[in-house]
């Protein structure tokens, strides 16, 4: 029984870029993604079908839950595309990371003079650059929404408060303090928005890869029945790590796009 590496294994190269076995697992869940959009497309009608009525229930339940954070029905519908796509992919990413063959199935190759499997397929959120990827794309997105939505300066007063700084310096006194305060308020603010990227892309890696080391020591004691609940498990784990990722990703957008304290008054 070999445990899998924490870095995901390259397989091949394109244009000398490195293609690893995380990589075709996330090009499995976009592929699906593009031909179930395709069906929809062209078999949308006035009258839907069950498959079209399926559809639709996914997308009402996941903008019912959005309303949950947002409180908005406008603003979930806005950020659905985006929120949205994150949720299915990372959820359909992780369940196909329970596929027979995962970890199992692979290439033979030479590796510090031994022979190593090197398995063709692994869950693409058990690679670090997977989960760090998506992380930083949302956080960054929410500066983005939350810029075009409520202005620059407005947005850039919520981290570095050099208008508030300057108007202490001219009132003086005790208002300097209270400047310099909220500057340096506004940096470790800054350096918040660098933890969520590190919080939000170590907690679904550090989920996804515990549970693939977890199924691959019990495949390796015992291959039948018993790794079943286990898989079961796994299924609710990949649910719930889904459903946090994109909830912390919306409250994201949902903060960033909303007027800072006080600004309605002024």
């Amino acid at each position: 029984m070999t445990l899998p590496p924490i870095q995901a294994e390259v397989l091949f190269h394109i244009a000398g870029l490195p293609v690893t076995n995380s990589m075709i697992n996330a090009w499995i869940a976009v592929l699906f993604f593009v031909v179930v959009g395709v069906a929809i497309k062209t078999t949308i009608k006035k009258r839907p079908g069950k498959f079209q009525n399926f559809v639709e229930w996914v997308f009402e339940f996941m903008l019912g839950f959005f309303d949950q954070v947002t409180g908005d029905r406008k603003k979930s519908e806005r950020f659905l595309p985006f929120v949205g796509t994150l949720f299915l992919f990372i959820l359909f990413s992780n369940w196909i990371g329970l596929m027979p063959g995962t970890g199992s199935i692979g290439l033979w190759q030479m590796h510090q003079g031994e022979l190593e499997l090197i398995p063709l397929l692994r869950p693409a959120n058990a690679d670090l650059n997977m989960t760090l990827a998506m992380a930083v794309l949302a956080v960054v997105f929410s500066h983005v929404v939350g810029i075009i939505t409520i202005g620059f300066f407005k947005h850039a007063n919520k981290f570095i408060q050099l208008g508030t700084l300057w108007k202490s310096f001219r009132k003086g006194g005790i208002n300097i303090l209270t400047g310099i305060i909220d500057l340096g308020v506004g940096l470790l603010e800054i350096i918040s928005e660098i933890a969520k990227m590190v919080s939000l892309s170590l907690r679904l890696f550090g989920n996804v890869f515990a549970g693939e080391v977890l199924l691959t020591v019990i495949g390796g004691i015992i291959a039948f029945v018993v790794p079943l609940p286990f898989m079961g498990l796994e299924l609710l784990v990949g649910i719930i790590q889904a459903t946090v990722f994109t909830m912390l990703a919306l409250v994201y957008l949902t903060v960033a796009t909303t007027d800072p304290h006080g600004a309605e008054e002024h």
